[in-house]
């Protein structure tokens, strides 16, 4: 009977060591990006109630949110807000990139399938980024108990911010005009993806990239993910990931404050009222962490900036391939030794080159040199000798913070200031520089345990993950170098 007492007692002791060792966590965490919102855009609209004026008012704004790499581009955005690292580190070196010898998408994945589509939907994945995310690490730290599901209308916002083992990732396949997935993560869609997607199909057919109803229609899918996977209602704490991609591709084609650029970032508004409305009902304003960012900012579009007198220029980066690929044929006698062009990144073919037994170093500072020809390019930089460039260092690490060996073109070329790539004909806005249009973005969190309140300090995109998991008691992501907000 003694002994069954001091068991007892021991059993009772073990059992209040583990409750008090609990960690206090939200029951959700929500990631919204903004694809190509520049950080000036939080202050240049009216926004009605309840979405962004909720945000500004009570959340916590870091007016100062710096990307310190290059290129400043959607895929790289993305990894680097999930990850806290940058593509030197977690391996998404850009949108685009070279995968052993072959042009590659930051998320494909041949060994996959697509689910959902037609037979034209092709597979995807997370393998190629090699480092883990806020999702990843929150499955570590509740024994892989935390569920995670990605929507967005790209494909690469909604897979590589969800992490390696979500429980979904749904992103637009414009071929089938549905929402799919890849058989990465399963088999067949949920009955509730099936549902949606039945359910719109009429709007699933329409422009989604250029108009209001591709944020609708993003926000609808993730709130039926919040409802159907029980999201924010267990035991531990689950995350939603939501990226906004219409936003960016309307940019692209009809520019910086467009009315069509506009009026998606008022639907943005109140689909965001309504989004943390319904947060509020289901989860409660102190039960969930809300952070809203962007994986980039962008240029205004060349002909807004010189109509009103302001320096812009454009470089048109298929047309520079050609170029300087005409002056080194010129001087070698060999065509097309630079094989690949990829956002501002150049890269050479060795295989040609040995074949000619020309000298790789002889013909990277011809590359350099012919690269710089425009008037537009500042530098051509071989990137495996940057430190031998009288080039500001600021620049220089952000060319080496952006470069992941293998995969990133070995010539990085820079604009000069206000220079963007594209024709000087075109209407839409652009990104991919180290400059403060391209790489100042809005960061403000929101909900659990934030106050109200703003700081001008800098802050890096880096610093978004180190923030969050500090706040849940998680250890950051494998490669993370970003430092937690303190405030």
């Amino acid at each position: 009977m003694e002994r069954m007492k001091r068991f007892l007692v021991v059993v009772m002791a073990v059992v209040a060591l583990c409750a008090a060792a609990q960690v206090e966590r939200p029951k959700l965490v929500v990631g919204l990006v903004v694809d190509q919102m520049r950080w000036d855009y939080l202050y240049n609209y009216q926004w009605g109630e309840g979405g962004f004026k909720t945000l500004l008012t009570d959340g916590y704004r870091c007016n100062n949110t710096i990307i310190d790499y290059v290129p400043t581009v959607t895929a790289a955005g993305h990894a680097t807000i999930y990850t806290g690292t940058t593509p030197a580190f977690h391996g998404i070196a850009g949108n685009n990139f070279m995968l052993h010898g072959k042009n590659v998408t930051s998320v494909q994945d041949d060994t996959e399938r697509g689910v959902g589509g037609n037979d034209n939907t092709r597979g995807k994945s997370p393998r190629n980024l090699v480092t883990t995310t806020i999702a990843d690490q929150l499955q570590l730290a509740t024994n892989f108990k935390s569920r995670t599901v990605g929507i967005a209308l790209k494909d690469r916002a909604a897979i590589l911010p969800s992490g390696h083992h979500p429980i979904g990732a749904y992103w637009y396949d414009k071929g089938s005009a549905s929402f799919v997935t890849s058989t990465y993560y399963m088999n067949r869609l949920p009955r509730w993806v099936s549902d949606f997607n039945k359910k719109h199909r009429g709007e699933l057919a329409s422009d989604l990239n250029n108009l209001p109803l591709g944020t609708t229609m993003t926000f609808a899918l993730a709130e039926q993910a919040l409802i159907n996977e029980g999201l924010g209602q267990g035991d531990v704490t689950d995350m939603l990931t939501i990226s906004v991609s219409n936003t960016d591709m309307c940019a692209h084609y009809y520019g910086s404050h467009s009315p069509k650029v506009d009026s998606i970032y008022w639907q943005l508004d109140r689909e965001i009222a309504h989004f943390i409305q319904v947060l509020d009902e289901r989860i409660g304003r102190g039960n969930y962490l809300l952070f809203l960012t962007a994986d980039h900012g962008g240029t205004h579009s060349y002909p807004r900036m010189t109509a009103h007198g302001l320096p812009s220029g454009c470089w048109h980066n298929p047309d520079a391939l050609v170029a300087a690929n005409a002056l080194l044929e010129k001087q070698f006698g060999v065509k097309k030794l630079l094989k690949e062009e990829m956002e501002y990144t150049f890269y050479l073919d060795h295989e040609l080159i040995a074949a000619a037994h020309l000298d790789y170093d002889e013909v990277m500072r011809a590359a350099c040199k012919a690269l710089e020809q425009p008037e537009e390019i500042q530098w051509a930089i071989d990137v495996a000798n940057i430190d031998s460039y009288p080039i500001p260092t600021i620049l220089k690490e952000r060319i080496k913070l952006g470069y992941f060996p293998e995969r990133s073109g070995e010539i990085y070329v820079v604009p000069r200031t206000g220079v963007y790539a594209g024709k000087t004909e075109w209407a839409g806005s652009n990104h991919g520089t180290w400059s403060q249009s391209d790489s100042h973005i809005p960061l403000i969190f929101l909900g659990w345990h934030i106050p109200a309140g703003e700081t001008s300090r800098l802050t890096h995109m880096t610093d978004l993950a180190a923030t969050v998991c500090a706040m849940l008691h998680v250890q950051a992501p494998n490669a993370c170098i970003g430092t937690p907000i303190f405030e």
